[in-house]
């Protein structure tokens, strides 16, 4: 069978290449075109546009690359048309994304398949109103999703499973932990480390960085700050922020520091769940310009009590969560010291993570999301 997938970013690329290895499992004649990355290009198939040249975050580089957006969206549209999938696969992305499945399901027979569920349960709920009218199948990778579409809006879908948790799994049976061999490769010392995961653009790692670093600075003496580097940003650009400060940057090994970090500071985003799954205790930071403004605006606009997925999948408050003003130095520095070693609220948090991780249930994501597509699509759905 034919499939037609599109990931407009780095974490789409990697969900849709282990969705790609699921479908090929089981299906022997699978054929592949795709929006997408490296990742989905290893798998096979025909990658017809770079997420990278379509990735623009915020309005005014929306708005600068407008033209580039719109021609990118218009050729998806025709190529998806001219190739006649047996099936439109969407991951995430939903500013295109949903463009995109309005056009299929308006101007074709097209099936319109969503793994990995928009987020609208934070923001543009009123987006289900387009989900409803153009998505034939959506697939949920958050549990407490389930209740909002079926609860509240009558919208049938499918719980498959986190693929963070096949990711990790994958991750810990190839790479068994062996610290003195992290430590000598990146040329470490033996102090515990405190990893730093400030986001993946570099609007967010000048936000961040700068206040985990200080945050973090009194505690050098007998830990040592290792920056998770994101692959698209430069050495030299985390080099202002860390000065002459002994702070390591680390790139392609996020699962490897984790592995073998006690404590975490961490950008809100996927990040905050997978260092929940390695058991490394966080504070998740988020700072915002204006932040006193953002606070206090913020009910209006945010529908949910909280920003981590640590939390929203537990359903209480596992992590600490310092956003907009919450997220000084002072806050960030208390937060940190009380989930070192011999702290407090350390072993309270591990507790929690045991928690999330009975609400995610058990592996497997891409394999059922995979299974459930191939059933449909044999079905006429």
């Amino acid at each position: 069978m034919k499939y037609y997938l599109i990931a407009g970013e780095a974490s789409g690329d990697l969900h849709a290449s282990h969705l790609m290895k699921a479908l090929k499992q089981k299906d022997a004649e699978a054929q592949f075109r795709y929006y997408g990355g490296d990742l989905m290009h290893a798998e096979g198939g025909e990658l017809v546009q770079h997420y990278r040249d379509l990735a623009y975050m915020g309005f005014i580089p929306v708005l600068m690359h407008l033209r580039t957006i719109l021609k990118g969206m218009k050729r998806c549209k025709q190529d998806i048309v001219d190739w006649q999938p047996d099936v439109l696969i969407l991951i995430d992305y939903p500013g295109f994304n949903l463009s995109i499945a309005k056009y299929i399901h308006a101007n074709t027979n097209i099936p319109v398949h969503y793994y990995i569920s928009p987020k609208i349960w934070a923001w543009k709920e009123r987006r289900i109103k387009n989900i409803k009218r153009d998505v034939d199948h959506l697939y949920s990778i958050l549990p407490f999703e389930v209740e909002f579409f079926e609860g509240k809006h009558y919208y049938p879908i499918d719980y498959v499973g986190n693929p963070t948790l096949d990711e990790i799994s994958e991750f810990q049976s190839k790479n068994p932990v062996e610290m003195d061999v992290f430590l000598r490769e990146n040329e470490l010392d033996e102090r515990p480390i405190i990893a730093l995961l400030s986001g993946s653009r570099q609007q967010e790692i000048k936000d961040n960085l700068t206040r985990m670093i200080a945050a973090s600075a009194p505690f050098i003496e007998k830990y040592q700050l290792v920056v998770a580097g994101a692959p698209s940003i430069e050495k030299e650009f985390y080099a202002q922020f860390i000065k002459d400060l002994p702070v390591k940057v680390l790139y392609g090994q996020t699962f490897r520091l984790l592995q073998h970090s006690t404590a975490a500071l961490v950008t809100s985003g996927t990040a905050t769940l997978e260092t929940a799954l390695f058991r490394v205790p966080q504070v998740v930071c988020y700072y915002m310009r204006m932040g006193w403004l953002v606070s206090k605006i913020r009910p209006f606009f945010l529908k949910i009590p909280f920003i981590s997925l640590v939390n929203l999948v537990a359903d209480k408050e596992v992590v600490p969560e310092l956003v907009a003003d919450g997220m000084n130095v002072q806050n960030v520095r208390k937060h940190l010291e009380d989930i070192l070693p011999g702290a407090s609220g350390r072993e309270t948090m591990l507790r929690g993570y045991e928690l999330m991780r009975e609400h995610l249930g058990n592996v497997g994501a891409p394999s059922h999301a995979a299974e459930l597509i191939i059933q449909r699509i044999k079905r006429g759905k």
